[in-house]
């Protein structure tokens, strides 16, 4: 039973429908971070009243003619987008290292990401709309560290999330996600508009991340589980900084950057390459 499943699985992420499917996750993403940063730009400047995070971009979505079809292909794209990691999670991919432990756990990881996000998308879209993401972490941290141990499980799960800042601003700095695109198809333009943007999207979207868990590993450290902080809180505690409004301003415009790139990783990741190395 359990080969039978894994072969579905792997024939299904070889068809070319997946691949097409795979991007029209990648423009649900750029869409999703894209919505987010405009509505942390509008805290930045007083005039944001919806939470800057998942919840808040879906409601903008929701709210436009047409917004239930466009929730429904998120949706349909973020499924996409987890079977395409969850396939290279098993199987591998043929670039380089993609082999390694590592890399198959970490594409694990991000297939539970894109889970999460399909079934958020999808609850939002029958009309369950949760709370907040500063509500949610507050929440899910209290219980965690309401049992035996769950302070360390906490404070790691904080590691985690700034190991994983640092390494997505690294592999900004050193490009690393040159690898993942397809480069013979781009031209000088091309590459002269999609660099910059995957540089400072990405730098924007790994320091958010290691903020998240700096806030995290406090609330761990200190037993106040009120000081952990969603991606809304993440993002208004910027404007907190030395730099004031114009530091979360700058930290939204590298979040809607990042939406940018997604939207050209639509057209150049490399979602097909699962056919070279199976």
């Amino acid at each position: 039973m359990t080969t039978e499943v894994g072969n579905g699985l792997k024939q299904a992420a070889g068809h070319p429908w997946f691949h097409h499917l795979s991007r029209v996750g990648l423009v649900a993403r750029g869409l999703l971070y894209l919505l987010i940063g405009w509505l942390a730009l509008q805290v930045a400047f007083g005039a944001g009243g919806r939470e800057a995070d998942r919840k808040g971009a879906l409601q903008a979505v929701a709210d436009k003619p047409g917004g239930p079809v466009v929730l429904g292909l998120m949706a349909v794209g973020f499924a996409a987008l987890a079977l395409w990691q969850y396939a290279e999670a098993l199987y591998g991919r043929p670039v380089r290292a993609g082999d390694k432990p590592a890399k198959r756990l970490a594409s694990a990881a991000r297939g539970a990401v894109y889970t999460a996000a399909f079934a958020a998308t999808l609850a939002f879209l029958l009309g369950h709309h949760g709370t907040s993401s500063d509500r949610q972490s507050k929440t899910i941290t209290a219980r965690l560290m309401g049992e035996p141990g769950g302070r360390w499980l906490v404070l790691a799960v904080a590691v985690g999330f700034v190991a994983w800042g640092v390494v997505v601003f690294v592999n900004a700095v050193r490009q690393s996600f040159m690898q993942e695109l397809k480069t013979w198809e781009m031209g000088d333009a091309a590459r002269r508009v999609v660099q910059p943007l995957a540089i400072v999207g990405n730098t924007a979207r790994g320091l958010v991340g290691a903020a998240a868990g700096a806030f995290l590993a406090y609330a761990a450290v200190t037993f106040q589980p009120q000081k952990a902080q969603g991606l809304d809180g993440t993002l208004r505690d910027f404007a907190a900084a030395p730099a004031g409004e114009w530091g979360l301003a700058a930290v939204a415009l590298g979040v809607l950057t990042f939406g940018l790139y997604s939207l050209a990783e639509s057209r150049y990741r490399k979602v097909d390459a699962t056919r070279q190395g199976w």
